[in-house]
């Protein structure tokens, strides 16, 4: 098991290059399970969540070959039931449902557990293969989905209580593609990561409309076949290195980036008093430290909202941001545990109720910190570059599960990190 140690004190510039999103990576992965012909898929990110997603494939009998970011998937023949030692490793598996079901009329897949930031439910999922035609049960910690006589267009509402699920739009609209008739999503996630899912499937031969809006209009067709396609960017990696920047940066240029995608980010940096330029194609941004930083409020909303998979990170950049601020997490309440981690360095925050109240200090220090989820380790190492001494970041395995060589990137950038085995 490695962890990270953080030199603090070093200044951040240069340039580097900004990976493929794994968010958008692994529907599309499981979205290949939809065609017998060869799919390539390129950009993906070297991530252990993108590993256990093709390890997953290969074991449904996929032939899956990996090299320098592009992946050759082949599904010619498939198996039905994702192992349960593979799904439980990673919650994003179960996006595998859509894909098995509409080809095979067939997918068992174990039950996601809890969470560490909170729960996120697999009932909206459900719903909507109901509302296809297909009969869910559950068995031996096992969702058991059927549908022998194929599935049929419906209308389907994915509203949840936090506002509309992801995953559950990824799983819908890939079964909705070989589902007779017309398939209409309301309340559907409006991420770029559905999108480029709805792109890379239209590719496939689907006829997907309004992705990217609240309302996706599928209609179902005979089959899919090959195809090849490129991944987004990782908005949530490319905002971690603009806060990187704004934190402890003189300067520090990101490429491959997509300005739309980063709106929210964008805006709350400069409400913090920080400078973004993008060039004029919009996929290269370069960020500058601000002479005057200062507190500001911000509230987790779904896309084109500020993310929440960015508010660990803006927690990490404020505790040291003159003035106070507030964060509101609407998304996932719970996830604040990087808070406590903070505080251990110095930062001074009071969470209640899915809201964080940070008073800024002058400099935090170093302290041995545990990271708890993906991006509360991210806020750690955020939050270390500008600490006084060495921080030492146990349990980095939750940062290889969504950034790609994360450590050989920040070096790049000057910053005075080291991986060892804890």
């Amino acid at each position: 098991m490695d962890k990270l140690l953080v030199h603090g004190g070093a200044t951040l510039r240069g340039a580097i290059n900004i990976s493929g999103s794994k968010n958008a990576s692994l529907p599309i992965l499981a979205a290949s399970l939809l065609t017998a012909e060869d799919c390539i898929i390129g950009r993906v990110p070297d991530v252990s969540d993108t590993n256990y997603m093709i390890q997953i494939l290969s074991a449904l009998g996929a032939s899956v070959e990996r090299s320098s970011g592009t992946v050759r998937i082949s599904c010619s023949d498939l198996a039905v039931e994702a192992p349960y030692e593979l799904v439980r490793r990673m919650r994003a598996s179960i996006c595998v449902m859509g894909p098995l079901l509409a080809r095979k009329g067939r997918a068992v897949v174990s039950l996601p557990g809890g969470c560490v930031i909170g729960d996120r439910p697999v009932d909206l999922h459900l719903r909507g293969f109901q509302a296809l035609g297909a009969k869910v049960e559950f068995e031996g910690g096992n969702i058991i989905l059927t549908a022998p006589d194929g599935l049929r267009g419906a209308e389907v509402d994915l509203c949840g209580t936090h506002g509309p699920t992801v995953l559950g739009t990824d799983n819908v609209m890939m079964a909705a593609t070989l589902a007779e008739g017309l398939t209409i999503i309301e309340s559907a996630a409006a991420e770029p990561e559905v999108l480029d899912l709805a792109n890379f499937l239209n590719s496939m031969g689907a006829k997907i409309e309004g992705a990217g809006t609240r309302r996706i209009v599928i209609e179902g067709v005979k089959a899919l076949h090959g195809t090849q396609h490129t991944v987004i960017p990782d908005r949530i990696e490319a905002g971690t290195f603009m806060t990187a920047a704004a934190l402890a940066g003189e300067g520090v240029t990101l490429r491959r980036v997509c300005r739309d995608h980063l709106k929210a980010v964008t805006a709350a940096l400069v409400k913090a008093g920080h400078r973004v330029d993008f060039n004029a194609a919009g996929d290269i941004c370069t960020v500058y430290r601000g002479d005057d930083p200062k507190g500001c409020d911000l509230v987790t909303a779904p896309y084109p909202g500020y993310p929440t998979d960015m508010q660990a990170q803006m927690t990490a950049l404020l505790a040291t941001t003159p003035g106070l601020s507030v964060i509101k997490d609407t998304i996932f309440a719970q996830r604040f545990m990087h808070c406590a981690e903070l505080k251990r360095m110095g930062a001074d925050i009071t969470v209640d109720h899915g809201t964080a109240v940070i008073r800024g200090v002058a400099q935090l220090s170093a302290a041995p910190v545990m990271a708890s989820d993906l991006r509360a380790s991210a806020a750690l190492v955020l939050a270390a570059l500008t600490a006084k001494g060495t921080t030492a970041i146990h349990r980095l395995y939750h940062i290889d599960r969504g950034y790609e060589h994360i450590d050989e990137k920040l070096l790049l950038l000057g910053a005075d990190v080291q991986r060892v085995r804890d």
